[in-house]
């Protein structure tokens, strides 16, 4: 495929397909071959074009999906990046990836849409239009203020530090009722991102506008400030799957350079291997508990590789169960990473040999989401660790994901079981 560039060029590619032909001016090169788009996209020269008007690149997508504007004026790029699974299963995914979705046959709305920013345009505002329909959550938030009459407590110390010898005004700390709360916050801020996309359709705007209004009085997230935070309870239970969506709406809004800085963006990005992480580590981990009691711990990050606690273990997954020696302090069981790439590579099997080895463990679990399955057996003090290569393929219908994940964690339990049963006997 080839096209010619435009005051806008629109790049349309799709996750982990081939490279395809693209015709660029020089300064839209420039764009996509800078650090900003460097984690979106590669670029290689694919010849002159004969009549000077442009030079043809050819373009991959990365694993990162959703849509971009990179570049300004005459270079100015649009950039859109499709999943390779459907876009359906991808909102499945993120659903349950923030722990407020359960298994079903028809778990996400927006189903028949197919392109990426819409539907998850229509997600949000179906999981918010029910969470403020009973009315918009109220909280306390402690407020620090001058008022001529008490209200609350006395700041006694400041009363005296800015007004010794007067009466009044008073320096008072009070309780105030408020909409002003994190969880609107996050509502609020992921509405007004969504409004600024390109590519919804007037009666989506229209009820983005609704929600915007429906939360006056609240304070909109600043563009790369860290999220409001907030804790799951009775009363915000209406809000959790809108505030899971909206969460993953406004950290798309920027992403991370290999530094460690971060990159705002103009549109919406999401990370497909932090998502097939996130959902792998929930999922599995609610199926393992479900089925052996114990605890599960996604992002688990209480260990570290020396003495000195500077080299964290970053395991996606670690289930903890009692000792085979019947102590009741739960240990670490069965550890799982996650990769979203075809099969794991040689530092993937380095990495979990580490993770065994540091923490006891004779089997380690590697869940990659294309690839093949196998096992290797490695030698070390006297015993053998072994570390297990399993795939989840999700382009599986919702039933067979499910089962799937329901195979997978049988799998983990009955290798735990027989490494246990060998233990003993030895």
């Amino acid at each position: 495929m080839t096209t010619t560039p435009s005051a806008l060029t629109r790049i349309d590619l799709t996750e982990g397909e081939g490279w395809s032909t693209w015709t660029l001016s020089p300064g839209q090169a420039h764009v996509l071959t800078s650090e900003r788009a460097a984690k979106l996209v590669d670029i290689k020269p694919a010849g002159r074009q004969r009549r000077g008007t442009g030079d043809r690149y050819e373009l991959r997508a990365k694993a990162m999906v959703g849509g971009v504007r990179l570049g300004g004026d005459d270079s100015a790029v649009q950039l859109r990046i499709t999943p390779k699974i459907p876009v359906d299963r991808l909102l499945y995914l993120l659903a349950y990836a923030t722990g407020h979705a359960q298994w079903s046959d028809e778990p996400v709305e927006a189903g028949a849409r197919h392109e990426l920013l819409p539907a998850v345009g229509h997600a949000f505002t179906e999981a918010a239009d029910r969470a403020l329909r009973p009315g918009v959550l109220l909280g306390y938030r402690e407020v620090e203020d001058t008022l001529p009459m008490l209200r609350g407590r006395l700041r006694a110390p400041a009363q005296l530090r800015r007004r010794p010898g007067l009466a009044l005004p008073l320096e008072v700390t009070y309780d105030d009722h408020t909409p002003d709360i994190a969880e609107n916050r996050l509502l609020l801020g992921a509405a007004r991102r969504l409004l600024g996309l390109p590519g919804l359709d007037p009666t989506l705007r229209a009820r983005l506008r609704r929600i915007v209004v429906q939360l006056d009085g609240v304070t909109a997230p600043r563009p790369g400030a860290p999220l409001s935070t907030w804790t799951a309870n009775r009363l915000n239970t209406r809000y959790h799957r809108a505030l899971g969506l909206a969460e993953l709406i406004l950290r798309g809004a920027s992403y991370e350079l290999d530094d460690g800085r971060r990159v705002l963006v103009d549109g919406l990005l999401l990370e497909m291997w932090r998502v097939f992480e996130t959902f792998l580590a929930a999922a599995l981990g609610e199926e393992l508990r479900r089925r052996a009691g114990g605890r599960a711990e996604p992002c688990d990050r209480d260990h570290y590789l020396d003495l000195g606690k500077k080299e964290l273990l970053k395991p996606d997954l670690i289930h903890y169960l009692p000792p085979s020696d019947g102590g009741r302090r739960l240990v670490p069981a069965i550890i799982v990473d996650a990769k979203y790439k075809d099969g794991t590579k040689r530092a993937d099997l380095y990495q979990m040999f580490a993770y065994c080895v540091r923490l006891g463990v004779g089997e380690g679990h590697l869940v990659s989401a294309a690839g093949s399955e196998n096992r290797m057996e490695v030698p070390v003090a006297g015993k053998m660790v072994r570390l297990y290569r399993h795939v989840v393929d999700l382009s599986l219908p919702y039933r067979q994901l499910r089962a799937r994940i329901e195979e997978l964690a049988g799998v983990m339990l009955h290798i735990r079981a027989e490494s246990s049963a060998q233990l003993h006997e030895s």
